[in-house]
């Protein structure tokens, strides 16, 4: 082993034993897997169930039919009430360390640039390899019975979703379209995000090392969606997400790595209509070589961003650890 392995192994121990000692501040009063599978129950009841519960009690059995700006601050206040806050009050009831469990820290503005980019070169990955598995979703189901069950159940899930963004889409003046903004890509990028990212993945990684507790993080963001297509591309965008939140010790990357995602859809929504909602949509089979393509210069596109990011965190570290010394 050359001298430049034992310094990159001796960098790397030290970073492991400054994320321990942080860990090391917070004392759960339960066990760390009981506390982050008490914030997906918390979460899911509150703004699942309660939110659901409030919100026909607030716009009846018909809520297409309620005013619609009325409907879309509902949703902002049920996100605050129901996601953000439990995880608050958790973090704090829990830990009684609410700074270093959500990771309430600024981070670098390169390192906000260098996993922006990396969301925008994961997003048209993603996006391809939906549109492939649709492909091969509907073959199997005209072979296999109980595929084609699914489908059709996953079908009926999609097109109510649809249905229900569709509906939260429509803008008829800037007043409605600053609400959509604050509605489907800011306020969902905090409160998502401070829960699943902060107080959750924590939480998970107290227990296990934070490869498994993004994963698991991410898993659970993606069930969580009720979005059976785009389960897939929703797993790996919050693995991404914690990702960023491990590396930059930081809940705002992964915020701002979420509102880009979910703000760019909606400008796609405005430019490109209805059909940027479809999760359903599947290349031909005509298609199929060219989406193979760009899934391949994409996948290198985004993996030479990880390399960048890998080495601009080596470098800091190595940079430190010369401060320190010197």
């Amino acid at each position: 082993m050359n001298n430049d392995d034992l310094n990159q192994d001796k960098l790397n121990e030290e970073s492991d034993n400054q994320k321990s000692d942080e860990n090391d501040n917070l004392s759960p009063k339960i066990s760390p897997v009981k506390a982050g599978l008490l914030g997906l129950a918390g979460g899911f009841f509150f703004y699942q169930i309660v939110g659901g519960l409030l919100t026909l009690f607030v716009f009846g059995m018909e809520p297409e039919n309620a005013d619609i700006n009325a409907f879309r601050l509902m949703t902002i206040a049920g996100q605050v009430l129901f996601i953000l806050l439990p995880a608050l009050v958790f973090s704090k009831i829990i830990y009684d360390n609410v700074t270093d469990v959500i990771r309430f820290r600024f981070a670098p503005w390169k390192e906000v640039g260098l996993f922006s980019l990396g969301i925008i070169a994961l997003t048209p990955l993603l996006q391809n390899l939906l549109y492939i598995q649709n492909y091969f979703v509907e073959k199997w189901a005209k072979e296999i019975s109980i595929i084609n069950d699914l489908k059709v159940f996953f079908d009926y899930i999609n097109e109510t979703v649809e249905k229900m963004y569709g509906n939260l889409l429509q803008v008829n003046n800037p007043l409605d379209a600053i609400i959509v903004i604050a509605a489907i890509s800011l306020t969902p990028a905090i409160c998502e995000e401070v829960m699943f990212r902060g107080y959750i993945q924590k939480s998970f990684e107290l227990k296990f090392k934070p490869f498994f507790g993004a994963l698991i993080t991410a898993v659970f963001f993606g069930l969580y969606h009720f979005n059976p297509y785009a389960l897939i591309p929703l797993i790996g965008l919050g693995f991404y997400f914690g990702y960023a939140a491990y590396k930059s010790d930081s809940i705002l990357v992964p915020i701002i790595l979420h509102f880009i995602n979910n703000f760019a859809a909606i400008m796609l929504y405005f430019i490109f209509g209805s059909d940027e909602l479809i999760q359903n949509k599947s290349v031909t089979e005509a298609e199929l070589s060219t989406a193979l393509f760009n899934v391949f210069y994409q996948l290198i596109l985004f993996v030479i961003v990880l390399i960048i990011i890998i080495y601009y965190y080596r470098k800091k570290k190595a940079d430190e650890s010369t401060a320190s010394t010197a």
